[in-house]
């Protein structure tokens, strides 16, 4: 047999496929005028004062490899911020290359192959193929048709080779932000279990109905994943921050140090300056937004309304929710199939985070084509 590099590649790889996310970003490169309503990351640009840093960093000379677990200044003010927020006695943080550099070590760290990862359907594209990534085995719980976390079914699902728990609040595609019960619950039942829990919160700042919750509030074992892209817009800085028992941390950084090395140093300097920036006129513009949304779709689309992110997650009007994007797409409409993010084909995402003139006319395509 003729040996090429198509047979180099590792089995591991192909348990899962491109994200389909990235399919619709090359597709709407094609476009020339197209409504976008499927980027999952602010309209806003990044602060001024954050970029003032990152630019004082560079011209400092501040451009070398930082250490593994971050810089001490970032470090400390976030370990100052999360014990006055939650007073464990066992809680560290460090510095990620971006929430997925988080969840990319969070896996490493945590699942043994054959081990059980409970995973809440709809859910955010990397989740699954993580798991699969490092040997575990994604258990897929629907939440259809209101998104809501049922406790006795996450209680049926946890067998003896449960390791983890993944949950994330607000929501990514659903927008969805879980009731206190939902959350105090989960956070006791993987307490009771002795199963790992994984809170990822980087759409914590886009809470618009109430505080966020937190699991990490009723369980300190849990383990928090946080980060600046989509707070401050600095997606491509990648910097994040993990914080959770010291012997999950100390692991992880480990880890860091033969995989990512370290966070880019200058954007660092960049997520200090961030944390003194007030976001809550960003907060107040992206809440305006989502209601606008929900009033101009709630006569043509089902939908449960979110309480946090950007995102909003109708059912297609008709036919599957691949059929009613690919539909919208042939009338410069872009939006996110919703089963890129679940096992089933009936919803579809549409993202906020764009400019008014844009939500308008999403608004008039979208009701047009329900009513097909």
């Amino acid at each position: 047999m003729t040996n090429t590099p198509s047979t180099w590649i590792a089995d591991r790889t192909k348990t899962f496929d491109s994200s389909g996310i990235r399919k619709v970003f090359d597709l709407a490169a094609k476009l020339k005028n197209p409504v976008n309503l499927s980027i999952g990351q602010p309209d806003f640009d990044v602060p001024q004062t954050v970029k003032d840093a990152c630019v004082s960093a560079i011209e400092e000379g501040r451009n070398a490899y930082s250490l593994t677990q971050g810089i001490a200044p970032l470090r400390e003010k976030l370990r100052e911020r999360i014990q006055q927020r939650y007073g464990h006695s066992d809680r560290d943080v460090f510095i990620s290359s971006g929430t997925s550099g988080g969840l990319v070590l969070s896996m490493l760290s945590l699942v043994n192959p054959g081990d059980e990862v409970v995973i809440f359907d709809p859910y955010f594209v990397m989740y699954a193929p993580l798991v699969q990534l490092v040997g575990g085995v994604p258990i897929i719980l629907n939440t259809y048709p209101d998104f809501r976390i049922d406790l006795d079914r996450v209680e049926s699902a946890i067998t003896s080779r449960t390791k983890l728990i993944l949950f994330n609040s607000p929501s990514n595609p659903t927008g969805i932000t879980p009731s206190r019960e939902e959350v105090t619950g989960l956070a006791e039942l993987a307490a009771r279990h002795n199963v790992a829990l994984i809170s990822d919160e980087i759409y914590s700042e886009f809470v618009y109905d109430g505080e966020l919750q937190t699991p990490a509030d009723h369980n300190p074992n849990t383990i928090v994943i946080d980060g600046f892209s989509k707070s401050h817009a600095m997606t491509g800085w990648r910097v994040g921050w993990v914080h959770g028992p010291s012997a999950v941390i100390q692991t992880m950084i480990k880890l860091q140090q033969y995989s990512f090395v370290c966070a880019p140093q200058p954007a660092q300097w960049a997520g200090l300056a961030a944390m003194d920036v007030d976001m809550a006129s960003y907060r107040a513009d992206y809440r305006a937004k989502r209601d606008m949304m929900i009033d101009g779709l709630k006569d043509n689309f089902e939908f449960t309304s979110p309480g946090g992110a950007f995102y909003l997650f109708p059912k297609a009007p008709w036919g599957t929710g691949t059929e009613f994007v690919t539909h919208a797409i042939e009338h410069d409409l872009l939006m996110i199939p919703g089963a890129i993010f679940s096992s089933q084909d009936t919803h579809f995402r549409i993202s906020y985070a764009a400019p008014q003139a844009t939500l308008e006319r999403g608004l008039e395509i979208l009701n047009r084509l329900a009513k097909r």
